[in-house]
């Protein structure tokens, strides 16, 4: 039987030299995809019409015409196929809104099932969807692995889509399958096929040595971009998920470094012996904005993106901390205390229209926009650090998570998710968490060592 697929080639950039004595090594990351769409009657209904978090999905593992070695597991594609479905499961069970059994507690479709799936073999196991896939081995060593989605009341095909990856690549496949099923199940845009970016942190209290780190969005595919020879702080990706600036404190001086994730190389920014924060990309990528404290006032300022000139967008005394761009880029939102304490505001992106957004009681820092544009996270403190969030008016206040100190949020790609930091009250040591909207669902991902300072990156390529 002849599989319909859709092809995505994943091209992998050589890395190049690092040009800084902080840098680890280079990272080669995912490069262009190309979709060709080979399917046909992909838009068939779901006959599902309950609670998503009710909805059972049947996650087998994944076929292989063959099991052959292959780099991507020792075992041979037959294994990889089952870790495949681990995955898959992980993702859709880590998010909270589904009831996904795993291929450990489930029957092994068999290769040609895949297009054409035994009905009776499922129907007892109390599973609206069922997801099934397959994994082939290439001549030159690269994968090919199909998902589909199956409706089990109409006994129909609801979508399908495959990709050839190299394999390093294999979870990003099954990152993917992952997303498939979410989008067509939800609606929502896609998110777990992207990248988390944090400062891994380790030492004493008073002496942490803090290194910029990357990661998968369940945790996976972990690295070390820099040594920790000198302090990292507050990493964003680029728009584009090409680049990440970032602030580094080398000799006791801060400095804004652009890293280009593809080949290692990292480009300054701008350097001050004044104290100097948070570092943010506008949504065209072409300007970075960031915060600096001159003279015992701290204002906002901007700055090209390839470095030049900064140009001053805030200058009333106090603090004016922070910043994040609107979607589209015409406004941006802060923090300042030139209220008497702590307080998000809004402004034109030139700096002009400056005016209070929160009045609702305690203090409020961090902002950050969604990317969807309909809200703006901040760390609400107030009794202790939780995260909130309000729409782009100042209303509609809404406190998400009830730790000791939680703070610096940051927006999945979709704008549904929110991941942030944890300090635990008694140790001190700090996580990374996960919440959705709802309030729910929270979660802690994985990391080796302290982490703090976290940015989602976009949706990968």
């Amino acid at each position: 039987m002849k599989f319909a697929l859709t092809a995505i080639a994943l091209v992998l950039s050589a890395p190049l030299a690092a040009q800084n004595q902080d840098l680890g090594q280079p990272v080669a990351e995912g490069g262009e995809v190309e979709t060709v769409d080979e399917g046909e009657g992909l838009n068939v209904n779901v006959s599902y019409e309950g609670r998503l978090d009710d909805l059972g999905i049947a996650i087998p593992a994944f076929a292989a015409d063959r099991n052959v070695p292959t780099p991507a597991n020792a075992n041979g594609t037959g294994a990889l196929g089952r870790e495949l479905a681990r995955v898959i499961t992980s993702d859709l069970r880590n998010n909270g809104l589904f009831k996904p059994t795993g291929p450990d507690s489930l029957p092994s479709p068999s290769y040609p099932e895949i297009t054409a799936p035994n009905w009776s073999t499922w129907s007892n196991r109390g599973a609206e969807m069922l997801v099934q896939g397959y994994v082939r081995a290439r001549a030159d060593n690269k994968l090919t692995i199909g998902c589909y989605l199956y409706d089990m009341q109409l006994k129909s095909e609801l979508v399908r889509e495959g990709w050839v990856v190299g394999p390093a690549d294999w979870r990003r496949a099954a990152h993917k399958c992952a997303d498939l099923v979410y989008s067509r199940l939800t609606g929502e845009s896609p998110f777990f096929d992207s990248r988390i970016a944090y400062i891994a942190e380790t030492g004493p209290k008073g002496n942490r040595t803090k290194r910029l780190a990357i990661m998968d969005s369940d945790g996976a595919n972990h690295r070390f971009i820099t040594t920790g020879r000198s302090t990292a702080l507050t990493p964003r990706y680029s728009p584009d998920y090409k680049k990440l600036v970032y602030l580094s404190y080398v000799d006791g001086n801060p400095r804004i470094y652009v890293y280009d994730i593809g080949t290692g190389r990292q480009t300054l920014v701008t350097q001050s012996a004044n104290p100097t924060f948070a570092p943010r990309w506008s949504p065209d990528g072409r300007t970075i904005l960031y915060s600096m404290a001159v003279g015992g006032n701290t204002d906002i300022y901007s700055v090209p993106a390839t470095g030049g000139t900064s140009t001053r967008l805030t200058d009333t005394p106090g603090i004016d901390i922070g910043g994040s761009y609107s979607p589209d880029g015409s406004k941006i939102v802060f923090e300042s205390d030139r209220s008497g304490s702590q307080q998000i505001y809004v402004m034109d992106v030139n700096g002009s229209n400056q005016r209070r957004l929160s009045f609702f009681g305690g203090r409020a820092a961090t902002p950050e926009w969604s990317p969807r544009g309909d809200q703006i996270a901040f760390t609400h403190i107030g009794g202790g650090f939780n995260v909130a969030v309000m729409n782009p008016q100042g209303r509609n206040l809404r406190t998400l998570t009830r730790g000791w100190q939680d703070e610096a949020p940051t927006w999945a790609p979709n704008g549904r998710i929110i991941q942030f930091f944890r300090t635990e009250r008694n140790t001190g040591k700090t996580g990374l968490w996960q919440v959705d909207l709802t309030g729910e669902n929270e979660r802690q991902l994985p990391t080796p060592a302290d982490a703090s300072d976290p940015a989602w990156g976009p949706i990968l390529p």
